[in-house]
């Protein structure tokens, strides 16, 4: 495969969703392994602080960041729900609920360690096998289950048969989070159970109503924005792939809104596969948070007066 190609597929990998759309929803009423029917609206079975992490490839170590000020300001987590590159970080994160285990694994990683590309596998669906992306999670989460995280954690993916998102709160970490990260059309699709999974960023790029109908009181969301090329694309396949950023980011925006405080960082330009770039990213995140602090304790304070 020619670098130009290769280039163009990591960052249609590492950038998010290639398709977005009107799907919504929950698993239907017999749920695959792994996925719990979530509760209507108003049987919510718990009450607590979510955090939302949603996608952004490589921009998305600016959740680091925001962790990382949220642990030292001990604002409380109750339950993370994760989309796409969220829902990695987010794991990373519950695993131990120490931002140091999470950051340190996130620092250490690279591109070669997550995404195997293989051109032959377009014909199963997409380039990109996943297998790395699942033995790098079995065995930096010692093949742990979603029910023995630290902190509760949800993985959104959305079931390709159905088209509805499907909230994973139990099951394989590692094959959960593949399911959230399956990118439609560059990933092979992720089978579980019965059902056949792809990226849930198609869905609900920040699922904040997933994390509303797990139970959880106030919602804080992540909003990774779009990467905005320095100039015009310059090929179809980058012009359809910055088009679906913006709608994606849109469609991101408005899932926001239905969170109690939103937290963007500003990443700029870095791009969506630049691993090199880890540390201004979380630092962005840092500052981002710390700008939202003010918001999150008046929400927290509210809530701690109605208790």
């Amino acid at each position: 495969m020619g670098e130009h190609m290769r280039r163009l597929l990591r960052i249609l990998v590492l950038g998010g969703i290639l398709g977005v759309g009107g799907l919504t929803g929950c698993a239907g009423k017999k749920p695959p392994p792994g996925v719990t029917d979530l509760p209507r609206d108003g049987a919510r079975p718990a009450s607590g602080v979510a955090l939302v992490l949603g996608g952004g490839g490589a921009r998305g170590f600016a959740e680091i960041g925001v962790l990382r000020v949220l642990e030292q300001e001990k604002v409380p987590i109750d339950l993370v729900v994760g989309a796409s590159v969220g829902s990695l970080i987010g794991a990373l994160y519950a695993d131990t609920g120490k931002v140091l285990d999470a950051e340190f694994l996130a620092v250490a990683v690279n591109e070669e360690d997550l995404f195997d590309y293989r051109l032959f596998s377009f014909f199963s669906g997409g380039f990109v096998k996943g297998e790395r992306l699942e033995s790098f999670l079995d065995a930096h989460l010692r093949n742990k289950t979603i029910e023995s995280l630290s902190v509760p954690f949800v993985a959104v993916a959305v079931d390709l048969r159905t088209g509805k998102a499907v909230a994973f709160d139990k099951g394989p970490v590692a094959r959960a989070v593949h399911a959230s990260c399956a990118i439609p059309g560059v990933f092979v699709p992720v089978t579980i159970g019965e059902a056949t999974y792809v990226d849930g960023g198609v869905s609900d790029p920040i699922p904040v109503d997933i994390a509303r109908r797990k139970g959880a009181e106030v919602v804080i969301a992540v909003a990774i924005p779009p990467a905005v090329p320095g100039s015009a694309p310059s090929n179809p396949l980058e012009v359809a792939y910055h088009s679906a950023m913006i709608m994606s980011a849109e469609i991101g925006r408005l899932r926001a809104r239905e969170a109690d405080v939103v937290i963007t960082p500003e990443v700029g330009n870095v791009a969506y596969d630049d691993f090199s770039r880890k540390k201004a990213l979380i630092e962005a995140g840092e500052s981002a948070a710390r700008q939202a602090l003010p918001a999150i304790r008046a929400i927290l304070s509210a809530r701690g007066s109605r208790s």
